[in-house]
């Protein structure tokens, strides 16, 4: 968990991806955070975690639908969200927290 600490205690944002393989959903939203990084840059940051690997972490955030999408900025949970989202409104949605 010190390592996940250390992943969102920054001043830029950090948008998380929680997902497995066997989602499909999931598997859709792979190529739309390449994107958002891509358009994004050094200016945030945009980390998929596999709930599979990474069981501890998804209970503590209790995250229960995939995917599940999470944006902390400072170390602090600015905004939440389960289900697809477009490139665009992701795009949108972190350049508030910039």
């Amino acid at each position: 968990m010190s390592k996940f600490g250390e992943l969102i205690d920054v001043e830029i944002p950090v948008l998380l991806d929680f997902y497995t393989e066997l989602n499909t959903q999931s598997e859709s939203m792979h190529l739309v955070l390449r994107d958002v990084a891509a358009a994004l840059g050094d200016k945030a940051k945009v980390i998929k975690i596999d709930v599979e690997k990474n069981q501890e972490l998804a209970e503590a955030l209790r995250v229960k639908t995939l995917p599940t999408l999470i944006i902390y900025k400072d170390g602090e949970m600015k905004w939440r969200q389960s289900g697809e989202q477009n490139a665009n409104t992701l795009i949108d949605i972190i350049q508030e927290y910039m």
